[in-house]
């Protein structure tokens, strides 16, 4: 069976950006050894008085501090490995072998590609494999291919997504990656470009090789330092370029990161435009899903622009989104547009657009020398098809948006009921009412002993009743309650 002739297999609806979270709620006691479920390195062992159950409650509490590091690390808490062990049923599968599968095929149909070498992991998404290749003909060129299959915001149908992909290694544009072959099925998509031994600006920024799995490369970096400022501007002004290209031609993208930006020389260019055609979901989704006023493509592209200006200048992304204060930066027109895209106002009043972050003092006066123009013919009828994909992408998001808002606020609401302060008020309020309600039993009781003597002195048979109510016929006492 050749490549193209894959039945259909749907798009994956699990979006894998999504962070877990894991709560260790209890522990067992098994053939003497206590357990918790937890495949990971375990806390210091005891060797006396390993069952106590203060040493085993402490235990706990150390894996789940060591579980929340992982969870809530951006980049291990996308691993393949911390996916499997949270979520097994999801990502039970060898998804390796699955690309192996799909490669060999495309090769049967395409004879004159041959692989050197798997990349393995060389990139963070579990469902995208890379390989080493090389053209029969020409054995000492390098290329690299990447399989990837569709993701939960694959919204244009097999055909036009079949077209599009195909139109990939027609776009030209000196700030866009070539792409050298490109073909898909209804599933899944393979890409071939030419492989670059500086590798991207990411392995640049922590000084990585580019062929090192991504964990090794950036997870935990030996030295932390950001490039020099006009790198900073050079580089910053290229991607703007292309971004602006992009938006102004009408395709989507969504998808940048310093990882997705190719160093060629001294100028950058994209990778990865075929992501946001796969509907595979963003690097950073799952901090620009918690601004509503981020909303759309374009503004999360500079949004993302904003967290690899942050990783240009530090050399490091930031701790947490938005950024309360910036450290020192070598030039004050670079923290004018880290505010203008990951502060807490910025944030919370949504994003300026690409031509104005280029107007802005850090862009402005970078002059960009190339004489390839650009080139990027898409027929009329795709760009309603991407028109129309990029409003779905849009409405997925804005809807995430509104349900992580609803569960913010409830979870608000219910730490802020459940908190020692809340608890203080609450005791206080019911002690209060308490007197209030004492007191006034007492005055009730007191004004009908009152009026009973004031009876019983003068004669009178009427019935006793409170003040203000009117005198009722029957001659019974009745109480008011209380």
């Amino acid at each position: 069976m050749a490549f193209m002739e894959k039945p259909p297999a749907g798009k994956v609806l699990l979006d894998d950006t999504v962070p877990l979270t894991a709560a260790i709620e209890a522990s067992q006691s098994l053939q003497s050894h206590t357990i918790a479920g937890l495949s990971l390195p375990l806390p210091p062992k005891k060797l006396i008085g390993n069952m106590d159950r203060e040493f085993i409650a402490e235990r706990q509490k150390g894996l789940q501090n060591y579980l929340n590091v992982i969870t809530t690390n951006h980049i291990l808490s996308n691993c393949e490995l911390v996916k499997k062990f949270l979520d097994p049923n999801n990502y039970s599968a060898n998804y390796t072998e699955i690309a192996l599968q799909q490669v060999s095929m495309f090769f049967r149909s395409e004879p004159k590609w041959e692989v050197v070498e798997p990349l393995k992991d060389i990139g963070w998404r579990i469902r995208k494999k890379y390989f080493l290749m090389k053209i029969k003909n020409q054995p000492k060129e390098r290329l690299v291919l990447s399989w990837a299959d569709l993701g939960p915001d694959k919204y244009l149908s097999d055909k036009d997504f079949q077209c599009l992909i195909k139109l990939l290694p027609s776009c030209l544009h000196p700030y866009i990656y070539r792409v050298t072959f490109a073909t898909a099925n209804e599933s899944s998509a393979l890409l071939i470009r030419m492989f670059n031994e500086k590798g991207t600006l990411k392995d640049l920024i922590y000084k990585a090789k580019p062929k090192d799995p991504f964990l090794k490369k950036y997870c935990n970096p030996k030295k932390i330092q950001g490039l020099e400022l006009q790198q900073i501007k050079t580089y910053g002004r290229q991607i703007l370029e292309v971004l602006k290209f992009l938006h102004d031609k009408g395709f989507p993208y969504g998808h940048l990161h310093a990882s997705n930006v190719m160093l060629d020389g001294d100028t950058c260019r994209l990778l990865d435009l075929e992501n946001s055609l796969l509907g595979l979901p963003a690097f950073y989704r799952s901090y620009f899903s918690q601004f509503r006023k981020i909303n759309t493509l374009e503004s999360v592209d500079v949004h993302c622009f904003g967290h690899l200006l942050y990783e240009m200048t530090y050399g490091r992304p930031p701790d947490s989104v938005p950024v309360d204060s910036f450290p020192p930066a070598p030039s004050m027109a670079v923290v004018a547009v880290l505010e203008s895209t990951l502060s807490c106002e910025a944030c919370k009043n949504g994003m300026p657009t690409v031509s104005r972050l280029l107007q802005m003092p850090l862009f402005s006066d970078v002059l960009l020398t190339t004489s390839e123009k650009p080139q990027f013919k898409i027929p009329t009828k795709l760009k309603e098809a991407l028109r129309i994909a990029k409003e779905c992408i849009e409405k997925r998001l804005i809807e995430e948006q509104k349900q992580i808002h609803q569960h913010r606020r409830l979870t608000r609401a219910q730490s802020h009921h459940g908190s020692e302060e809340e608890r203080k008020k609450r005791k206080i309020l019911a002690r209060k009412k308490s007197k209030r309600s004492a007191l006034e039993n007492s005055e009730e009781h007191s004004a009908k002993y009152n009026n009973s003597n004031n009876s019983a002195g003068s004669g009178a048979s009427s019935p006793l009743t409170s003040p203000s109510s009117p005198t009722p016929p029957s001659t019974s006492v009745e109480h008011a309650p209380f």
